[in-house]
């Protein structure tokens, strides 16, 4: 069931990075964020019983120390960023944070961002694969008023295409009953029931396209 999860993870991803309109934005990023913790479940309930070891307590951004077992975080599945040969830098809109709250990870290929104690909630940004390599020691958090600014230096120089690591997600499907469409077919029928005239015409159009072979993408027009 994990690995179903992931894929629908994944596919979802994709539509993220091409969805445009604000409305269909908060639908993915819902159901992003409803489907991790399904696969959060998932794993938790496959888990094998561990012989508990001491670890030191995960350090802030500020060098203070940050207490994070056992808390319930708010993803932060949208925000903006760009680059050049260097630094990759991420924008996430988000006010009231306190500098000394902020926790970052950063490894090679990952981020892991966990902001707390925001007006009662914590909130987390992770990126368990990143498009190309980085220098974690290099990288830093700056808090702003209104964002959260997080630039990452390049292990080497060059243009990225995407934040994520696109390979997983261009190897073929094995599985000869797994239908590539379902999902976004599925996406589709959600944003049908839940959106307004306009989008309920445009979806319908494309579907109709997609099934008369006038549109390979379904999402074209959306």
């Amino acid at each position: 069931m994990a690995e179903e999860v992931g894929l629908d993870l994944e596919e979802l991803r994709q539509l993220q990075n091409i969805a445009k309109r604000p409305r269909v934005l908060n639908l993915i990023n819902s159901e992003i964020s409803n489907l991790e913790k399904l696969r959060d479940s998932a794993v938790s309930s496959n888990a094998k019983p561990e012989v508990p070891v001491t670890v030191p307590a995960p350090v802030s951004s500020s060098g203070k120390p940050v207490s994070s077992s056992g808390l319930n975080y708010v993803t932060l599945g949208t925000f903006s960023w760009d680059q050049d040969n260097d630094k990759v830098k991420m924008y996430i809109s988000l006010e009231g944070v306190d500098e000394d709250k902020v926790q970052a990870e950063f490894k090679p290929m990952s981020l892991d961002i966990k902001i707390h104690d925001v007006q009662g909630k914590n909130y987390r940004c992770a990126i368990p694969k990143l498009c190309k390599e980085i220098m974690p020691e290099q990288c830093k958090v700056l808090v702003k008023p209104k964002r959260i600014v997080i630039t990452m230096v390049k292990s080497s120089r060059g243009n990225w295409l995407d934040i994520h690591h696109k390979e997983d997600k261009i190897k073929p499907s094995l599985e000869k009953e797994k239908d590539p469409m379902a999902g976004i077919m599925g996406m589709m029928k959600n944003l049908y029931e839940d959106g307004d005239e306009e989008m309920k015409k445009t979806i319908a159009k494309a579907w109709t396209d997609a099934r008369s072979g006038k549109a390979a993408d379904p999402l074209k027009g959306l």
